[in-house]
């Protein structure tokens, strides 16, 4: 590493993550892009990079420590919640500054129709109190189950893996991996005759065509809201995180003695 540089774990599965990490990298300083493992990225960039679970706080607490990690960046999913709170702990226990990065949520569209909701189950019960007789799901293949008693609606479920569990019957699989133009979510919408959208308000470019698409046909969405983190430094662009971690590098770094 150059001088004044850090040792910085970052915990990835977002397009954000892997940003941070190939900027991290061209500026000298030592990053490593973490992926749970849940899902294969499409292009493993050409990083050091590790695979897999930590096995909790404590285990990502002895990694941090075993490899003399400097700084910890969570740059997971708005909503993994499991991790950001390990995230949290293990950085507590290690001794290491932690940051979060967490893009923006989306917000309501001018003119658009949005049901704001809690949780996944709230949003199937909203379903049901619509009438929705088809129903487009981007919530991610391990959330299917908080649907699994709804009768009475044709799902279709949008995932880049296959469901971890045999899906409901009404329950169609879609597979495939972003980003989407609007004109190609638009397409899907018509095709499978969606009445109702349902997503979970992960925020960003990436897949934010189906809102635009919903909005232009009239078909209202069913939103649920992030669900609330820990409490710690958080920041929402890559760029902040590199301000962040060259300013936590700068103090770790010794005074300058005059000759």
């Amino acid at each position: 590493m150059t001088a004044g540089a850090a040792s910085v774990l970052v915990l990835g599965g977002t397009s954000e993550a892997t940003q941070l990490a190939r900027e991290l990298t061209s500026r000298g300083h030592h990053a490593v892009l973490s992926f749970a493992g849940r899902t294969n990225p499409a292009d493993l960039p050409a990083l050091p990079r590790r695979i897999g679970g930590f096995g909790g706080a404590s285990g990502l607490a002895h990694e941090l420590q075993r490899d003399g990690y400097e700084l910890l960046v969570d740059a997971t999913h708005p909503f993994a919640t499991v991790m950001a709170r390990s995230a949290r702990e293990a950085a507590g226990l290690a001794g290491v500054p932690c940051l979060r990065l967490l893009r923006p949520p989306w917000e309501v569209p001018i003119g658009a129709t949005w049901y704001e909701v809690d949780t996944l189950e709230l949003a199937a019960g909203c379903l049901a109190e619509l009438g929705a007789r088809r129903a487009f799901l981007a919530i991610g293949a391990g959330q299917i189950r908080a649907f699994a008693q709804l009768r009475g609606v044709q799902l279709i479920l949008r995932t880049i893996e296959p469901p971890p569990l045999v899906p409901p019957s009404q329950v169609a699989v879609l597979l495939a991996r972003g980003p989407f133009t609007v004109e190609a979510e638009s397409a899907l919408l018509l095709e499978h005759r969606i009445d109702v959208l349902v997503a979970r308000n992960s925020g960003g470019p990436a897949t934010e065509a189906k809102l635009v698409a919903a909005n232009r046909l009239g078909i209202p969405v069913i939103m649920v809201r992030r669900p609330r983190l820990p409490d710690g430094e958080r920041v929402a662009t890559v760029a902040e995180a590199l301000a962040w971690v060259a300013a936590k590098s700068c103090s770790k770094s010794p005074p300058v003695r005059p000759d």
